[in-house]
């Protein structure tokens, strides 16, 4: 069994807001968003228009966590974090 890389990702829609999620292949997750058949409810007020950040991780539970902790940041610190690539967690 190959042992793959996971990604943290927040892809910005149209109106401005962030989505934050995980996957294996950021190309490939990306044109599910923009699909609608497997992309998330979230993209149906407001289709994505780019993915604004990424960030590389060894296993899929340090991506977990990190994605988690995202969540929890308030609109002013992923702002910050797209726009800086750096996070105080």
């Amino acid at each position: 069994m190959k042992a793959s890389s996971w990604f943290v990702y927040i892809i910005q829609n149209e109106k401005g807001h962030y989505y934050t999620g995980i996957t294996t292949d950021l190309e490939r997750r990306l044109k599910e968003h923009t699909s609608s058949k497997k992309g998330a409810k979230f993209f149906r007020t407001g289709a994505p228009v780019d993915m604004v950040f990424t960030k590389k991780f060894a296993n899929r539970s340090l991506a977990s966590k990190f994605e988690a902790a995202v969540k929890k940041l308030s609109r002013a610190e992923k702002i910050n974090l797209v726009t800086t690539r750096k996070v105080k967690l």
